[in-house]
């Protein structure tokens, strides 16, 4: 049971790594490609949860209708919106991206200083401050910030992928551990009991 388990969990991590591989070389080879289709997903996404909500809407009973309704539109039109013209969508998501790191990085500053925090107060700031930081630069060149993004998602999926193909073949050779292991406890016993009378 085990070394089906084992089996089948190895051959997955390794797959699930090499496919990793694979989109962190294409995201960092081509990362105007990445981000442009990750804007496409992200609008497929969105009209999807736009007809989702209106679907909810119309089920008795559902509180809130009209704002179920309203957010649904909502979700459609930037979800059209984002099929349609997928690189003005990226660059303007990583605009709104650069002005939530900006508040989230005040609220943090602010956070800091307050009297109930349990982290310490100079990581609190260190994170603030990168937020921040980025939030500046994300909102001042949305479109460089975009690429940069796809580049970093490539070369964490590529390292995530080399781990996940390591952790994979380590499974394997526990794999071929566990199935060796009764072979040669048999061969021991049998070594073991000696001739028959």
């Amino acid at each position: 049971m085990r070394s089906d388990w084992l089996g089948l969990s190895w051959k997955a991590t390794v797959l699930r790594g090499l496919l990793a591989i694979v989109f962190g070389v294409v995201a960092m080879v081509w990362p105007v490609a990445t981000v442009v289709a990750l804007a496409l997903l992200w609008g497929v996404w969105a009209l999807v949860d736009g007809v989702s909500e209106i679907a909810q809407a119309t089920v008795p009973g559902t509180q809130g209708r009209g704002w179920l309704v309203l957010m649904g539109l909502v979700s459609i039109a930037a979800g059209l919106w984002a099929v349609v013209v997928p690189g003005v969508a990226a660059v303007t998501l990583t605009w709104v991206l650069g002005i939530w790191l900006l508040v989230r990085g005040v609220f943090e500053l602010v956070g800091a200083f307050s009297s109930g925090h349990v982290l310490p107060r100079w990581l609190l700031v260190v994170s603030a401050v990168l937020s921040v930081v980025l939030g500046v630069l994300f909102v001042a060149n949305p479109g460089t910030a975009a690429v940069t993004l796809a580049v970093w998602l490539g070369v964490t999926a590529l390292a995530w992928g080399i781990v996940f193909v390591v952790i994979g073949l380590v499974l394997r050779r526990a794999l071929a551990d566990v199935t060796a292991a009764p072979v040669a406890d048999g061969r021991r016993r049998h070594a073991t009991a000696g001739p028959e009378a």
